[in-house]
């Protein structure tokens, strides 16, 4: 349960910096729009793009598996930036949370920025945790 937790505390922290990098990724707070509200509304986005990450993104990339190793793992890019419309969809449903500009400027970009500060994050916080 605890590693759990602290995925979603990395994903929100990589979602916090990407939106302050990428400018066609923008997170929205629901109201009233207070610092807590801020705070809620992106670790409910980092569970929802956890969660579809889990699900959809895993079986994408189990039925894909062919292309990922003819585009020597490239097409990961393109789902990804999938997947992060998905989630932008979704939250869009909701009112609040995620939103991208397009898929190929912010989309992608947007996708690979997320991995890598999730990727670093992890790196960085992996001392402090104690994993099993």
């Amino acid at each position: 349960m605890s590693r759990l937790l602290i995925r979603l505390l990395i994903n929100s922290i990589a979602l916090w910096l990407t939106t302050l990098i990428v400018p066609g990724v923008v997170v929205t707070a629901f109201p009233p729009g207070d610092t807590l509200a801020v705070v809620l509304t992106y670790l409910l986005v980092a569970l929802i793009f956890g969660v579809v990450n889990g699900v959809i993104g895993n079986f994408i990339r189990i039925v894909a598996f062919p292309i990922y190793i003819l585009t020597f793992g490239l097409i990961a890019l393109v789902v990804n930036a999938l997947l992060l419309l998905l989630v932008s969809w979704i939250s869009g449903l909701i009112g609040f949370g995620l939103h991208v500009d397009s898929f190929l400027w912010a989309g992608v970009l947007g996708a690979l920025v997320l991995a890598l500060l999730a990727w670093l994050i992890g790196i960085i916080l992996r001392p402090f945790v104690k994993t099993r």
